[in-house]
This record gives structure tokens, C-alpha cells and sequence, in this order.
């Protein structure tokens, strides 16, 4: 089997990578038609991005259908947003989800604030879980 290409961990290149990743996990999950929600997920620290855009994304479905945006705006508003610092963010995604750090040290991201979380992420589905294991693979 090949191995997949290694991306560094907060760049363009590797926020494209992850929501090309999220779109093809959503593609797969058969979503319903009449579903439409969005995230947004930034990192709270780093370099600015064009544009005044912050590092992040964002991943919206419209009726059913996935897509995303590299890049958030440090104030931009969606159904669920992910406030993270581009640390925690690199040790979240460099470690497996079976891996028994990995919910260890989400857990203590959101008590210390470095991670935070408002809405219900799990509406989302079970997709975006299993979307985590295949970015870890592919971070430096």
C-alpha cells in the first residue's frame, strides 16, 4: 500500500487536505437531502492569512451537499465553531484516535481553554469521526 504524502501541519496546503478529506467522508455518508449546516473551525494563534482571514476552515453542507473553504475570518459565525490553538490543534492531529493521548489531551484543551466548542458537533454525523484518523496520517 503507498504511503500518503506528509503535509505540514497548519498550512494552506494541509487545511485543503483536511477538507478534501471531510467532503469525501460527507460524500460517503449519504446525507439527507434537506440537511444544511456549517462549521467553522479556527486557530485562535498563528500567521494571518489573506485576505484577513485566520487559519481554519470552513465546512458547510447545503441540502445534502459538502463543501469547504480554506481559511476563517476571526469573527465568522456558523451552526458549530472550533476555537483551538495551533499547539493543541498539531498534538490533537499527529495522534490517532485510538490512541488513548489522544482523548486525554482533548479533554484537557477544552479545561484549559485552549480548545472550545459551541453547538452540537455530533449533528454532524458519524463521518467527521472517522475523518480524523486519515488527516493524522497524512500531518507532519
Amino acid at each position: 500500500m503507498e504511503t500518503p504524502q506528509k503535509i505540514r501541519h497548519g498550512t494552506v496546503e494541509w487545511f485543503d487536505m483536511v477538507g478534501t478529506i471531510m467532503v469525501k467522508g460527507a460524500e460517503r455518508a449519504g446525507l439527507p437531502a434537506d440537511l444544511s449546516i456549517s462549521l467553522v473551525e479556527r486557530y485562535t494563534d498563528g500567521i494571518a492569512l489573506p485576505g484577513g482571514m485566520v487559519p481554519g476552515l470552513r465546512f458547510e453542507i447545503v441540502t445534502g451537499k459538502p463543501s469547504f473553504r480554506v481559511g476563517a475570518y476571526p469573527d465568522e459565525r456558523a451552526d458549530l465553531l472550533v476555537e483551538i490553538s495551533a499547539a493543541a490543534a498539531k498534538t490533537l492531529n499527529t495522534l490517532q484516535s485510538a490512541d488513548p493521548r489522544y482523548r486525554v489531551a482533548l479533554d484537557e484543551f477544552v479545561q484549559r481553554g485552549e480548545m472550545r466548542v459551541a453547538g452540537d458537533i455530533t449533528r454532524l454525523g458519524d463521518w467527521l469521526g472517522a475523518a480524523h484518523d486519515p488527516i493524522v496520517a497524512r500531518t507532519k
